[in-house]
């Protein structure tokens, strides 16, 4: 499979090195700042070309890798979507629902496919507990909650973007927690209520919040807690919880490091405690998860199904995060379709 890749920052260094380790080919990247989309091509051994348009239509590439901002994700698709290539982006998929809604039309007419970044979804721990609850082996799901109490320093700040609602659409809820909303939907199913409560600028000199809480109740009767920070010091590895009448599961960065289940039957629950955790380092996370994503969104490709993590598992994990900054400017519970 061949990539190009728009936008040449941190996490695109990590795209490129699980490319190398499938043997995908990195055809072209480009950057806003020649200097660093340059020495970034030097790297990884990929052509540097002038724009954006250039990636979404070179002849070499099958698909384009956008891991720029969130506000700059339509406009590349649009390119991309005119010249027949297929496309996945950073999470967040967009800063707003609206964007996001246009993005899957314009895939959709095109017939390319979009898939979302959300390789969490990839961890083992994920992929056995995802399997264990949808086989009752929780009993009915009684609680299911998110917490990333992480801390990031002045200096991750420093750029006037990061945090801005134009640039980002948001601070630690969309940018740091937005995997952790997208596992409790996939597994724990809609929401069909819930109620925010946010602190902007607590600690951080950004115009979004860097703490924020969220109660949830789930279209399924279950209840839970989505807590987000970037502002508590020195970071904590995130978790997530999953309570059912029959016991309770606690994946604590990447790893299931609780599993408590009466009367337990089936495939060994792979418990293990040597946690990857962005919390205090964005860096610090696994290459698996994002090979595992890659090779599953070339699969879709190939045989014309959608990726796992398809446009429409991002959609609505934007729009949660969307009706809990509603929620925090309101006051006021909101009530999901």
């Amino acid at each position: 499979m061949r990539v190009g890749m728009i936008g040449t920052g941190a996490i695109s260094h990590k795209h490129a090195q699980a490319y190398k380790s499938i043997g995908f080919d990195l055809v072209c990247c480009t950057d806003v700042s020649a200097v660093y989309g340059q020495k970034f091509a030097d790297e990884y051994g990929c052509e540097f070309v002038g724009s954006y348009e250039a990636v979404c239509s070179h002849p070499k590439v099958d698909y384009i890798d956008v891991c720029t901002f969130p506000d700059f994700r339509l406009q590349p698709l649009e390119i991309a979507a005119k010249n027949g290539k297929h496309i996945q982006v950073q999470k967040p998929m967009a800063i707003d629902t609206a964007t996001a809604r246009k993005m899957i039309e314009t895939a959709n007419a095109a017939n390319v496919k979009l898939s979302v970044v959300s390789q969490h979804r990839f961890d083992d721990s994920m992929q056995f507990l995802a399997k264990a609850i949808a086989g009752g082996r929780l009993g009915k799901l009684l609680q299911a909650d998110a917490y990333v109490k992480w801390y990031r320093s002045a200096e991750y700040y420093s750029r006037p973007i990061k945090g801005s609602w134009a640039v980002e659409g948001g601070g630690a809820l969309i940018n740091q927690a937005i995997h952790q909303v997208d596992m409790l939907h996939w597994i724990a199913g809609p929401v069909a209520e819930l109620m925010g409560f946010w602190q902007l600028h607590a600690l951080h000199k950004i115009e979004s919040e860097d703490v924020i809480t969220a109660i949830l109740k789930y279209a399924n009767g279950a209840t839970g807690v989505i807590q987000s920070s970037t502002a508590f010091w020195p970071g904590y590895s995130e978790r997530i919880e999953f309570h059912g009448t029959k016991g309770s599961a606690i994946i604590t960065g990447d790893r299931l490091t609780a599993w408590d289940v009466k009367d337990d039957e089936g495939e060994p629950a792979p418990v293990a405690q040597d946690v990857a955790s962005g919390s205090s380092d964005p860096m610090a996370i696994s290459l698996a998860p994002f090979e595992r994503q890659f090779l599953d969104f070339a699969d879709a490709i190939r045989t014309n199904r959608e990726p796992k993590c398809s446009a429409t598992a991002g959609y609505a994990a934007l729009e949660l995060v969307e009706r809990i900054y509603a929620s925090c400017r309101s006051g006021e519970k909101q009530v999901l379709a």
